[in-house]
């Protein structure tokens, strides 16, 4: 990859943050974004109002960040997986993991009193995404080998059970109350994003996109297929694990704090692979780069296209079908 386009690639997502900060039904101009900023690090003249610095720290800041994590986190999760499973329409939920967090979450939600806790409602999200993964792997498992396509068939089996529970927690909940709250969370979004949720996301994002990361030339025998990846000297089952584990924990944290929001690990990685090409020493980095970008995009549109804000899952899907579909097209069914 050349100077250029590295330096393109980490540019194109601050540049977007910054233009993301200023839009909004309360406009500010960028220029007095950048002086709010360095008024944080140098002695400059105060000449705004206090509410441009709580809409900025407070309320945009937080929620740009969340969709940089979690459009980030969620691509190169795709990335990894497409690799890994030899397959270019595996998605990050593939696994089972966005329909056990999305159970999760509505009970919570069903269970809690008058009020919800949101703390508990990320936390069961959490806790339902790590245990799907955990049983798709051991229905997956063979004597002493884990074969691709079993367990993606294993993850299609636990996604659609989960997605059974949460039909269930949806028919008996309160009509008035906990049913519009749960639908709306299944939908994704980032409208109560805080700085509570993004210390809550961070921390397992970053640590699963820094240990995908530094296995990714790896990742790239591990698609030569088994045989070939042990004859080079790979640890197959081993690593097999080591990027479902990241893949999961990276998935199972975005999906606890904004909802199920879908096509982003499955398109980004292929816009990726378009520009940069297949080898995932490259492609990883670029789709955390490109996911991050799509994502912020288009959490600017759900809040800024209408006067009730749009669901991401709804954007995301509307987005993504139509380009997977002139992607399919424009490859003739090839995957390279």
């Amino acid at each position: 990859m050349s100077k250029k386009k590295i330096v393109i690639l980490v540019l194109v997502p601050f540049v977007l943050l910054l233009i993301s900060l200023a839009l909004g039904r309360y406009t500010i101009p960028p220029v007095t974004v950048c002086k709010a900023f360095l008024a944080k690090v140098f002695p400059i003249a105060h000449t705004w109002s206090d509410q441009v610095d709580n809409v900025l720290f407070q309320v945009r800041l937080p929620r740009a960040i969340l969709a940089l994590l979690i459009g980030g986190g969620l691509s190169i999760c795709g990335a990894s997986f497409q690799g890994i499973f030899k397959n270019p329409l595996v998605s990050p939920d593939i696994l089972g993991v966005s329909a056990a967090a999305g159970f999760g979450a509505a009970m919570a939600i069903w269970l809690a009193g008058t009020s919800v806790n949101t703390l508990s409602v990320q936390a069961s999200a959490f806790v339902f995404g790590i245990l799907a993964v955990f049983m798709a792997y051991n229905i997956s498992r063979v004597y002493k080998t884990t074969p691709t396509v079993i367990l993606v068939l294993s993850g299609v089996i636990v996604g659609a059970l989960f997605s059974a529970f949460t039909s269930a927690i949806k028919l008996v909940a309160d009509p008035l109350n906990k049913l519009p709250a749960i639908t709306f969370w299944l939908m994704g979004s980032l409208a109560t994003a805080s700085w509570n949720k993004v210390l809550t996301a961070s921390i397992p994002i970053l640590i699963g996109v820094i240990g995908l990361l530094s296995v990714r030339w790896r990742i790239n025998l591990l698609s030569l297929g088994d045989d070939e990846a042990r004859a080079l000297g790979v640890r197959t089952e081993f690593m097999k694990r080591f990027v479902i584990a990241c893949a999961t924990l990276i998935t199972a944290a975005s999906v606890c704090v904004s909802g199920v929001i879908g096509w982003v690990g499955l398109v980004m990685p292929h816009v990726s692979r378009m520009l940069f090409g297949p080898d995932h020493k490259v492609l990883l980095p670029v789709s955390i780069a490109t996911g991050a970008s799509f994502l912020l995009i288009v959490d600017v549109v759900a809040r800024c296209a209408t006067a009730i804000e749009i669901p991401l899952g709804i954007l995301t899907t509307v987005v993504g079908v139509p380009f997977f579909a002139y992607l399919l097209r424009r490859t003739k069914g090839g995957w390279k």
